[in-house]
């Protein structure tokens, strides 16, 4: 086939399994491989924090492993521990602990050294490997609060405890290392509500921020979300128009298809942008028009997706899984060196 298609029929996909693989005609060749295989930025919003691109000529599995390493080998740093010295309010130690080890910090995790283990026993905290910071919170009665309001953020003072209380507080050279400081290293949201409290009572901790991967914990997944999926294709097999025209273009996402006005003063259907198609097959729901449409998909061509947390440029997450990528075929390549090295020697 010189164009092959994923088919999406009504109740099923009859040819995946032929896809389960990158098809290749003829032996397979690095040099055939690299001239293929292509990159195609199609969006990058002005912060940098959401990344859309094309990554065309792959199977599905170099795909995935970009997916997987973005999720769970990419580096960030977040909080590891917590030392609570007084905890008064409602929320246990434990569960507190757990929701700020979530909160998002700002810190390039390429600045920071992983943290050391000796053994049983663990290094004290330096200014290569830890971040630490403090929150220390106390709620009490307003006394300029109006008589009339029933509001607790009116009558209380700090009865609700954000994320913007928690400071940084430098370890050695920090300071001078990061000038820039909250800036710098402090949080990437101001608003994250941690907990509530009431008067009398408070929350003071220290905590120690390090760096980690997102297979040690979630915490430490630099992305909010990474998927990948393959472009879609759509063939209209008849003409179709008139209000089977606007009944079609209802059953694609918005921008599909389009309805182009002919001389006659009647509309017609016509694909515009199969690439932001949902792949729902509503269209086989409508007796009418499941014979007028064919759906595919392309299935060397995945479309991309990043969005980062905020603390790196979701481009920069992408060039760090390619490189982790290539450190690893390398791992793989010097082990079976070895072996053959082994294997000569007899």
């Amino acid at each position: 086939m010189s164009n092959p298609r994923v088919i999406l029929n009504e109740y099923g996909i009859p040819n995946a399994s032929e896809f389960t693989n990158l098809q290749v005609e003829g032996e397979w060749n690095i040099n055939k491989y690299m001239k293929k295989i292509k990159v195609n930025v199609v969006k990058l919003s002005e912060d940098g924090l959401e990344l859309e691109f094309d990554v065309i000529g792959c199977s599905a599995a170099l795909a995935n492993a970009f997916r997987r390493i973005l999720l769970s080998e990419v580096p960030s740093m977040a909080i590891e521990k917590v030392f609570i010295l007084n905890n008064t309010s409602l929320i246990q130690d434990e569960v507190l602990a757990h929701r700020l080890g979530l909160i998002p910090l700002k810190a390039d995790p390429k600045f920071f050294e992983y943290p050391t283990n000796s053994g049983n026993t663990e290094e004290e905290p330096s200014d290569q490997d830890t971040l630490r910071y403090e929150m220390k919170v106390t709620c009490t009665w307003n006394p300029h609060a109006p008589k009339d309001s029933k509001r607790p953020e009116d009558i209380f003072r700090n009865s609700n405890v954000y994320s913007r209380d928690i400071k940084w507080a430098p370890i050695g050279r920090q300071a001078e290392l990061y000038p820039k400081g909250e800036e710098q290293l402090g949080l990437l949201e101001k608003d994250i509500l941690i907990c509530k409290m009431r008067p009398g009572q408070e929350i003071h901790c220290i905590m120690h921020a390090v760096k980690g991967i997102g297979k040690d914990h979630a915490k430490f997944s630099p992305v909010a979300t990474a998927t990948y999926r393959l472009l879609p294709d759509i063939q209209l097999t008849r003409p179709i128009k008139g209000d089977q025209a606007e009944l079609l273009k209802t059953c694609f996402s918005p921008g599909v298809i389009e309805l182009v006005a002919k001389r006659n003063g009647e509309v017609e259907a016509r694909v515009k942008n199969p690439r932001y198609d949902s792949c729902s097959r509503n269209v086989f729901r409508h007796d009418t028009l499941k014979d007028a449409v064919q759906l595919t998909r392309v299935p060397d061509h995945f479309i991309f997706n990043i969005e980062t947390l905020g603390a790196q440029p979701a481009h920069q997450l992408f060039l760090d899984a390619v490189k982790i990528l290539k450190g690893k075929c390398r791992c793989f390549l010097e082990e079976l060196d070895m072996i053959s090295q082994e294997q000569n020697k007899y």
